[in-house]
């Protein structure tokens, strides 16, 4: 039985590097004229998000939202999230309006396209060059006093199939207490169902995103970053727990 799937799979991954690409080229000297400058970021972060729910709609994914509390207007967060799925980047975009950036591998630099936008707009890091290590501090305290903020997978990367959240790395925490800005947690719930990185697997239906309250970081210091990784990864855990309870 299974094997009779396989055909789809193929075409269905086929039709998501067809979706991503199409919205590109269409909006492709807008999308020039907004990365020319970096006061001009929410005008791209607008056509991002409209580039990602365009792809989570023609791949048949219908997301739903819980927020326990709203991000403001003009301040910034450190959001993080449970990374499984070749979606997450495109979910993170539909769920949060506030612009941010993202703290991501300097690999996926190299892909057609997408890649060249993704190079000029994020913060990019080689995690086995601590230079590029730190170099992400400097980026990101920049970035912030421009009033944007960071959004940061904190496993390092997709753990493996059968490990429901990987421990989180301290970067995206000890970033938030330097910057004294709200850590704010997102579970998603089913992407790892959706599109995973297996590649014969996934297809259409639900994601669920629950934005948890935030965690303030006002009164931490750097002693409490382990402290604070634990608290958030443990929220995001629960959380999907429950999701697979439902």
């Amino acid at each position: 039985m299974k094997i009779m799937k396989y055909p789809f799979w193929i075409l269905y991954r086929i039709w998501f590097y067809i979706l991503i690409a199409t919205p590109i080229i269409v909006m492709l000297p807008i999308l020039l004229i907004s990365i020319l400058k970096e006061e001009w970021y929410p005008m791209f972060f607008k056509l991002a998000r409209f580039w990602a729910a365009f792809i989570l709609v023609g791949m048949g994914f219908r997301w739903t939202i819980e927020r326990q509390q709203i991000p403001e207007k003009n301040k910034s967060y450190m959001f993080i999230a449970n990374h499984t799925s070749m979606a997450d980047i495109m979910l993170m975009l539909v769920s949060v309006k506030n612009p941010f950036v993202f703290v991501g591998k300097a690999e996926l630099a190299k892909i057609p396209l997408f890649g060249f936008f993704y190079k000029r707009t994020c913060i990019l890091v080689d995690r086995t060059s601590e230079k590029s290590r730190k170099g992400v501090f400097l980026r990101a305290q920049k970035r912030l006093k421009q009033g944007v903020s960071i959004c940061i997978f904190p496993e390092g990367g997709v753990p493996e199939e059968h490990i429901e959240l990987d421990e989180f790395k301290d970067g995206a925490f000890r970033l938030a207490i330097n910057h004294q800005i709200p850590v704010v947690p997102l579970t998603f719930g089913d992407n790892k169902e959706r599109l995973s990185y297996t590649f014969f697997s996934g297809g259409p239906g639900r994601m669920r995103v629950k934005i948890h309250k935030f965690i303030p970081t006002a009164t931490l210091t750097i002693a409490d970053t382990k402290n604070l990784n634990e608290e958030a990864r443990q929220i995001i855990l629960n959380q999907l727990t429950e999701f697979r309870k439902n």
